[in-house]
């Protein structure tokens, strides 16, 4: 009987050490903190690499070149993909995003929707044709066309052994003109982290 009391005493005592143990605290944190735990690619990352590119290609020389051959107008970039090659999964979209966010914030160059999105805004267009007013019904053929695509890959090399490891990430973008197909741009961003476990 005392041995079954003292048993039951333990067990209670072991789950509640191993409750304790598995609870999960969370504590919110600024956007802009730099918190590293794992040492793969992060939101500080793209943050980073996204204003470093963006301030180098809205400064580069490009700009000026085309505003003098097409009367002062400001030229129109498309993004298009941007292809993780890493050895990690990395969603690009944050990363481009911020980038698409500099665009239209400094006013330096017109943005026009790619990919799905430019599609979704073609189906509702069409929808339009036949669910909307004449005078409210969007026409097609009067989008802007881009005058550049700017693309691109995010890479890493990694070197590790035994419990240490460099995890290099490098990415690369490029701006072609559409017309011609002259690359007129190329920017690139690295980042070296050191991991030790």
């Amino acid at each position: 009987m005392k041995l079954n009391k003292l048993l039951t005493v333990a067990a209670i005592a072991v789950s509640g050490m191993l409750i304790a143990s598995c609870s999960r605290q969370v504590t919110r944190l600024s956007t802009d903190e730099t918190i590293d735990i794992s040492g793969n690619w992060n939101n500080s990352d793209s943050r980073m690499v996204a204003a470093d590119l963006t301030d180098k290609i809205l400064n580069a020389n490009w700009i000026n070149t085309h505003q003098e051959e097409h009367q002062g107008k400001k030229p129109v970039v498309i993004v298009g993909f941007v292809q993780n090659k890493s050895h990690e999964h990395i969603d690009a979209e944050t990363f481009v995003k911020d980038v698409e966010s500099a665009f239209i914030q400094t006013q330096k160059v017109r943005l026009v929707q790619g990919g799905k999105k430019r599609e979704e805004l073609r189906a509702e267009k069409a929808d339009q044709q036949t669910n909307a007013t004449v005078s409210s019904m969007k026409k097609f053929g009067l989008e802007s066309g881009a005058d550049y695509i700017l693309q691109g890959s995010i890479n890493s090399i990694v070197d590790a052994h035994k419990r240490q490891k460099v995890v290099y990430y490098q990415v690369n973008l490029e701006l072609t003109n559409i017309q011609t197909n002259e690359v007129v741009w190329i920017g690139e961003k690295k980042i070296a982290k050191y991991v030790k476990n």
